[in-house]
């Protein structure tokens, strides 16, 4: 794994930040978490690369308040499509 950065998905609309920052606590230092509200995903940043690893591979799978977790790496945002650029057609 290259970051320290860790997706974590399919979480329970239910969950906050400090607790989703606790259940990864057990696992290294958290340097950051960030939920995506409304979507049932987050962030969460480790200190190292060795213990996002860690973290990754201990709650992959496991069930966090009704739901099986989804974690992998975190990858870099796409650039969005920019609508306004390009010809303009009229209909």
């Amino acid at each position: 794994m290259e970051g320290s950065k860790l997706y974590v998905g399919n979480l329970n609309y239910a969950v906050n930040e400090d607790q989703l920052k606790e259940l990864f606590e057990n696992h290294g230092s958290v340097q950051s978490v960030n939920i995506i509200e409304g979507k049932g995903f987050g962030f969460v940043e480790m200190s190292s690369n060795e213990e996002a690893e860690a973290a990754k591979t201990a709650l992959n799978d496991q069930e966090f308040q009704g739901r099986p977790l989804k974690i992998d790496e975190a990858r870099p945002r796409k650039p969005r499509r920019d609508f306004n650029s390009g010809p303009r057609r009229r209909f």
